[in-house]
């Protein structure tokens, strides 16, 4: 398990890890909410169970075309699958929970 991996990690499929990517440019206001908003959500709703990985499109902009970005700040969920993604600053929590399936969309889980 690499550094950025949890503390704990029991294999068990009820607690799936997620990975996400997180696409921004420097660190615009946008990029900043976004980074503050998507840990914040994370540590309430995945505590332990999440690795975030920031790439910063400003210092390699050919990291764009492997997951299609067009637009920043975007979130791309790679796991669990299917791959998701979510563009905007993530300040809408219940529009993020929906984008990672955390949540159904219209209702609570």
């Amino acid at each position: 398990m690499d550094a950025n991996g949890p503390a704990h990690d029991d294999g068990s499929d009820s607690s799936p890890m997620y990975e996400l990517r997180l696409y921004l440019a420097g660190h615009s206001p946008k990029s900043v909410r976004a980074v503050e908003n998507l840990r914040r959500t994370c540590e309430e709703y995945l505590p332990g169970r999440y690795r975030i990985e920031l790439v910063d499109l400003l210092e390699n902009p050919q990291l764009a075309r492997g997951d299609e970005i067009i637009a920043v700040p975007t979130l791309v969920r790679k796991l669990p699958e299917p791959v998701r993604k979510i563009i905007g600053d993530l300040s809408d929590t219940e529009k993020l929970l929906v984008g990672l399936q955390l949540r159904s969309a219209g209702g609570r889980q």
